[in-house]
């Protein structure tokens, strides 16, 4: 009988633990293999096993919405392009992925509808809006197209207002507030957990996002504790991601998903 207990026990503790497995989000795709915010980095992230991708999201002269990070094209293409006062057919032109390897050479900004067609059932997609609220409707609107389900996408961004424009108009959709911090010569850490949960609020958030720098894990449990997910960037030393694992993170966000997958998780991972 007391075998039986202990075998049963182990069980319980081992889909617990299985329970608990924070999503490995690719950031920006396998950004660690390939370029960044393309195609061949989302397909590949999904090929290292990654539950998730995440890309930056902006609106071109012409109303289309394309992934790529800055504000303009300079650091990926070589060539500067403002992505706001371009058209999509001007930055279709420029190539994206040769400074990381002649393998990559050709390789173009994607569109918001040609990124969500690479994620596979299951697999999810973390979209970090850089941009005001405005965009928020087209967003949708290619969402809503892209035959993806509800729980397969997640709205993120720094500015809160798109958190809350994005909340009004598509509760069903989780949407999560990113911000990093600071502190001071006196110790002062901004934001304030006070300004967090308040924010949190304010917009209806699922949940926060941060950096992997200077929050404690007292800051985690109350943001948990107040009913709001907690996720963390950008992760790619295999003990940060550990400790941020033990403090319940729904997600980590990390350049290299196939080894900090391998890494976090050995149960789940065989």
């Amino acid at each position: 009988m007391r075998v039986f207990l202990a075998i049963g026990i182990v069980l319980m503790t081992l889909a617990r633990t299985d329970a608990a497995e924070p999503l490995i989000v690719a950031h920006r795709g396998a950004s660690a293999d390939a370029p960044e915010n393309t195609l061949p980095a989302f397909k590949l992230a999904f090929r290292q096993g990654a539950d998730a991708i995440e890309g930056d999201f902006r609106l071109t002269a012409d109303g289309q919405i394309v992934c790529i990070h800055d504000a303009d094209t300079k650091r990926v293409a070589g060539a500067k392009l403002v992505v706001a006062k371009s058209t999509l057919q001007q930055l279709r032109t420029l190539d994206v992925g040769l400074w990381r390897g002649v393998q990559f050479k050709g390789t173009t900004i994607p569109t918001f509808a040609e990124v969500l067609a690479v994620v596979p059932a299951g697999k999810l997609i973390y979209v970090e809006v850089k941009g005001p609220a405005t965009m928020v409707p087209r967003l949708l609107e290619e969402i809503g197209r892209s035959g993806l389900r509800n729980e397969q996408v997640v709205l993120i961004a720094f500015d809160a207002g798109v958190i809350r424009a994005a909340k009004d108009k598509a509760p069903q959709l989780k949407g999560c507030w990113l911000s990093g911090f600071e502190k001071d010569g006196w110790g002062r850490v901004t934001p304030s957990l006070k300004t967090i949960l308040a924010t949190l609020k304010q917009t209806g958030a699922n949940g926060f996002s941060s950096s992997h720098e200077i929050i404690s894990e007292p800051v985690v449990r109350r943001i948990q504790k107040e009913g709001y997910e907690y996720h963390v960037w950008t992760v790619d030393d295999l003990n940060v991601a550990k400790r941020f694992r033990r403090w319940g993170a729904g997600s980590i966000t990390t350049n290299v998903p196939a080894y900090i997958k391998k890494g976090i998780s050995p149960i789940r991972s065989r």
